[in-house]
């Protein structure tokens, strides 16, 4: 094995929490677009032919994205997939 003990521990909770981070920044930056583009829920759903739910979790950083809907919902918001995921950049 290449790790053990404490240190691949904190090495594993520091990466949980620095993707969990970007997670939530990410349902932000999904948020203030459709608000800006002046969206629903429903109407970016639609857009990108996903659940009303789902984007419901992704704006509560209650799921994680696959990459083909982090596509979907950039396009539909008017961005490329790369300007979603500027935007996430503190």
């Amino acid at each position: 094995m290449a790790g053990s003990g404490k240190f691949q521990t904190a090495q594993s909770a520091e990466g949980h929490d620095r993707a969990a981070a970007a997670l939530r920044v990410l349902g932000h930056v999904i948020k203030d677009r459709r608000v800006e583009l002046g969206l629903s829920q429903e109407e970016l759903a639609s857009g990108s032919d996903l659940h009303r739910t789902y984007i419901s979790h992704l704006e509560r950083s209650e799921r994680n994205i696959a990459f083909m809907n982090l596509c979907r919902i950039a396009w539909a918001l008017e961005l490329t997939c790369s300007e979603l995921v500027d935007r996430c950049e503190p």
